[in-house]
């Protein structure tokens, strides 16, 4: 009989980017390498789990961004292209790399990982990965929580309360549309609660959502049994908390597994690596050396100095490092559940591109760990939040506070020097979309369709993601410009709706870019 559970929680999460208007787009990549690393190994070691009668459970949300990038055709098309100069470039490098045995293995392995992540997507699901993620949820495998609707950080939106309820609102919309169900749990952007933000969940029908640590370990009251069970709010909505121990020993830079000098290094690439006139046909237009995705390097160490990559040694760590984690759950379990007086849940949630893109044998070590647990104890359990609150309806009430994940905890990476001088743009926006929304309501034709647009480009604008990317300082020129953009065109339909002359041709192009949430209402801001 168990002695407590874990929640294993992947947030799944890209911003959108779509640009028809270029034939070749460098920051499209990031949903391409995505795919290819991340989301078909874990669809992979899914069916794989699941063919072997492996009982699992798991918890990922895919943001309505992720899935309007995954259910476009145009993306889709454009991954093919992707895939298949990958799959060609595979085949030079298992001829190029004949007699060289340290690097002849693994360019084979590469052209098998290719052609896999061309026939998962394009044959076995029809290019829409969205079907894979639905079919373990309805084997009851996996649990599909949503997230705002642009991934917009809500505690600074909190002035403007229509905002909030409509990051919510077209999420749970765009959730029902794909998913076939309401979801039942969310993802709320960067952790960030503020107390009063649950109401909106709970309008919509959502029963739960996450925090950081913090955020329940200094709840009113203080909850009794820490983060180790969740608190309800006064909605009755749950708040679950991170495990600070489980998440450590898997995110930390310096003691994670991830840096563990047996696995393969992300930072050598052969983008960079190799002959420029070779490599030049799988580079991008402007012909700049970007990753590809062909590694042959191991971490090795703190050096520059690497080693080629010992695939065998890789797959064993991760096979330890899997075991040592349950270990020690195990433990962690037995202790809480005599301290407790009830089974705990130790809940462990991971941006889900830690796998397989960061973390190449990520998605090996969920597998090993998932058999491990099935197979080699009965100590702890995997759990959905779903399961958890049907089994433990009785909880403790308390109101969680003001948090975030990141630097220090309390939203300092979305609002300090570098990006602060968004949200002045931001708040008139939202102020002007409820303005738009209540002047204009019972609107229809072009002028219902410059109002949905306009909500369109708000949602964008409050992309979490363009004030992460100018804090971290990584693709910053492109952050602000698609900050600047939305806002400059949300603008622009402000102006022609509120004088009733609306641009026909201006609203059909900037429909055609920013095409997500085609079942988007402007009366969410009501």
């Amino acid at each position: 009989m168990e002695k407590g559970y874990l929640a294993l929680v992947l947030h799944a999460h890209l911003p959108f980017v779509r640009h028809p208007e270029h034939e070749d787009f460098l920051e499209e990549d990031w949903l391409y390498e995505a795919i290819t690393e991340t989301y078909i190994p874990l669809i992979n070691v899914f069916d794989g789990l699941v063919g072997d009668g492996v009982d699992f459970r798991i918890t990922m949300s895919l943001t309505p961004t992720l899935i309007a990038m995954l259910t476009d055709p145009l993306l889709q098309g454009r991954y093919i292209r992707h895939i298949d100069k990958l799959v060609e470039l595979s085949e030079k490098e298992v001829e190029r790399t004949r007699w060289q045995p340290e690097f002849h293995e693994l360019a084979k392995m590469y052209r098998e990982r290719f052609n896999n992540a061309r026939f998962v997507f394009d044959r076995k699901y029809g290019r829409n990965l969205i079907t894979a993620f639905k079919k373990f949820q309805d084997m009851g495998k996996l649990e599909v929580i949503t997230c705002a609707a642009t991934h917009g950080f809500l505690p600074l939106m909190e002035m403007y309360p229509e905002a909030v309820r409509a990051q919510i609102a077209a999420a749970v919309m765009d959730y029902e549309k794909h998913l076939g169900r309401k979801p039942r749990g969310i993802w709320l952007p960067e952790c960030g609660y503020y107390p009063g933000v649950d109401k909106y969940l709970k309008e919509f029908g959502i029963n739960f959502f996450f925090t950081d640590s913090h955020g329940i370990l200094y709840a009113t009251p203080r909850p009794k049994h820490g983060v180790f069970a969740p608190i309800y709010c006064k909605t009755d909505v749950a708040a679950f908390g991170r495990d600070l121990e489980s998440s450590k020993q898997v995110w930390s830079a310096a003691e994670g597994y991830p840096g563990d000098f047996s696995y393969r290094e992300f930072y050598r690439d052969v983008g960079f690596d190799l002959d420029y006139d070779y490599i030049r046909p799988y580079l991008h237009d402007d012909g700049i050396r970007t990753n590809v995705g062909i590694k042959y390097f191991g971490i090795t160490g703190t050096t520059k100095h690497k080693e080629p990559y010992d695939r065998a040694a890789a797959l064993a760590k991760a096979a330890e490092h899997a075991g040592n984690f349950m270990f020690n759950r195990e433990k962690q379990a037995e202790y809480l559940e005599g301290f407790m007086g009830r089974k705990p849940i130790i809940v462990s949630p991971y941006d889900a591109e830690l796998f397989g893109h960061w973390w190449f044998e990520g998605p090996e070590w969920i597998d090993f760990l998932l058999r491990k647990l099935h197979f080699d104890q009965d100590t702890i359990k995997t759990i959905t939040p779903s399961e958890y609150l049907e089994q433990n309806p009785r909880n403790q009430r308390a109101t969680p506070s003001m948090s975030s994940w990141g630097y220090k905890g309390y939203s300092e990476v979305w609002l300090e020097g570098s990006n602060d001088w968004i949200y002045r743009h931001l708040h008139k926006a939202a102020q002007r979309m409820v303005e738009m929304a209540r002047n204009k309501n019972g609107a229809n034709g072009t002028t219902e369709r410059a109002l949905n647009q306009a909500a369109r480009e708000l949602l964008l604008a409050q992309s979490s993601d363009w004030a992460f990317i100018m804090k971290t300082g990584t693709m910053v020129q492109y952050a602000v410009k698609r900050t600047k953009d939305h806002i400059a065109r949300f603008n622009a339909l402000y102006d022609m709706i509120t004088n009733d002359r609306v641009d026909l041709r201006l609203l059909e192009d900037l429909e055609s870019k920013d095409n997500l949430f085609p079942e988007m209402d402007y009366r969410y801001y009501l």
